[in-house]
């Protein structure tokens, strides 16, 4: 259809040499019938000549005005189709240079309009891979510690002999997998409030050692039989400007991988501003220790998940806050180093 209508739409030219000659043709028929009656000296033949001589002239000069314009508009059309081309238009008059120009920046701002349309599609769609990862990631992690608490609290009620020290057992693991449900919910209303804009420093002095030896205590009583070390110079200056609460969250975080990814101890060590957590754990391959701090990620083994792919992430975002970065050392099979600067 539209290769029809291509076939059947005129040039410039041909549209308005037909139109123009329609109309010279009917003033001529109109011109001679008006003046018939003074024909009889035959003076109306000579004036019609000339008239039609400047019709001529003048249909010679339209042409050529037409041909200008088609040219002028063809140099334009070419420019608009090869824009990858760097020589540019070159327009002979002051109208046409400016039509030139004025569709020129249309054209780049249709593509550019193209591009952000582009890019906002490509954000679009990584919004909601990473919206369906963090579901999945959620369901995943919830459901070991809800699978839990619905098994030992159906054998409490289903067995009421159940000897005194097994039902104690099982209320600890039941309170420890509610203990586990809500930092989950923690972490996750954190992250909101990071990727919202919502959480702001409040930056004071504090001891770093005793954020350290707090987190210690707290971590020695969670998981037993497993030590944490702290080393330190008593000489160092141990006052640092942070904010306190998410520093506390951030080593926390650090030292709660590193208990449960080693079976050795974990060392907290304290260097001027600088904060190491080292373990001799499984470690992290070299595929992985690039990727760890993104949002939602996950390794393709069991081996070392990140937690819902947001402990690392929520680490590096508050380390951001404080113009700081995580740096990570890791071996597979001989452990890893995060540490960072304050």
């Amino acid at each position: 259809m539209s290769k029809l209508l291509k076939e059947k739409t005129p040039s410039l030219i041909s549209y308005i040499l037909l139109r123009v000659t329609i109309l010279m043709s009917l003033s001529l028929v109109i011109f001679f019938f008006l003046f018939k009656d003074i024909t009889k000296d035959n003076n109306i033949y000579p004036v019609i000549s000339i008239i039609a001589l400047s019709f001529s002239m003048i249909l010679y000069i339209l042409y050529e005005a037409l041909l200008k314009i088609q040219r002028e508009l063809r140099r334009i059309n070419d420019y608009l189709l090869d824009r990858k081309s760097p020589q540019k238009s070159i327009c002979t008059t002051k109208e046409f240079s400016t039509i030139n120009k004025n569709l020129v920046e249309v054209l780049n701002s249709a593509k550019q309009r193209e591009i952000d349309k582009r890019k906002y599609n490509a954000r679009l769609k990584l919004k909601n891979r990473q919206r369906s990862d963090m579901l999945s990631a959620i369901a995943h992690e919830f459901r070991n510690p809800i699978s839990a608490i619905i098994g030992y609290s159906q054998t409490i009620l289903d067995d009421p002999d159940i000897p005194t020290p097994l039902r104690e057992k099982f209320l600890n693991k039941i309170s420890n997998n509610g203990e586990r449900i809500e930092e989950l919910l923690s972490r996750l209303i954190l992250w909101n409030n990071f990727e919202r804009g919502e959480t702001k420093l409040h930056i004071n002095s504090f001891n770093i050692l005793k954020i350290a030896q707090d987190i210690k205590q707290n971590l020695e009583d969670k998981y037993k039989n497993r030590t944490i070390q702290i080393k330190f110079n008593s000489k160092d200056n141990q006052i640092i400007d942070g904010d306190k609460t998410l520093i506390d969250i951030v080593i926390k975080n650090l030292v709660e991988n590193a208990l449960k990814y080693s079976t050795k101890d974990v060392i907290i060590k304290i260097e001027q501003n600088r904060i190491s957590i080292i373990d001799k754990g499984i470690g992290i391959s070299k595929d992985d220790l690039n990727k760890v701090t993104k949002k939602f990620y996950r390794t393709n083994n069991n081996s070392w998940n990140n937690s819902m792919g947001l402990g690392l992430s929520i680490v590096k975002t508050i380390l951001n806050l404080h113009n700081t970065t995580l740096e990570i050392e890791s071996k597979e099979n001989i452990g890893s180093i995060f540490s960072f600067e304050l």
